[in-house]
């Protein structure tokens, strides 16, 4: 009789590290998926209000002019193109405010 020996996994051994890397999976996919909610909130808020002081900074120089549009903001130079697309496209509407 000869004793041969074989290098491998067993069953078992292989259905535990596919259990464990289901476990890790299970864990870290909803991570991501709630940090991206996270990050998408936080980008929307500064965003916000830099569209804020963007308008602010353009009612100060300019206080006859009691609507202020993305057209105004963009052609002064206060946002650029680029900065009132992402606004536009995230839904940020300029509003009047009287409580100045």
């Amino acid at each position: 009789m000869t004793n041969q020996t074989r290098s491998g996994f067993t069953l078992i051994e292989m259905t535990i590290v596919l259990f464990i890397i289901s476990l890790l999976i299970m864990i870290v996919i909803p991570n991501l998926s709630n940090q991206r909610k996270r990050a998408q909130t936080v980008h929307t808020s500064a965003m916000q209000s830099m569209v804020q002081a963007q308008v602010d900074a353009y009612q100060s120089q300019h206080p006859d002019d009691e609507h202020v549009s993305y057209d105004d903001l963009s052609r002064d130079g206060y946002l650029t193109k680029k900065q009132v697309s992402q606004a536009r496209r995230e839904g940020i509407k300029i509003s009047k405010n009287d409580d100045r």
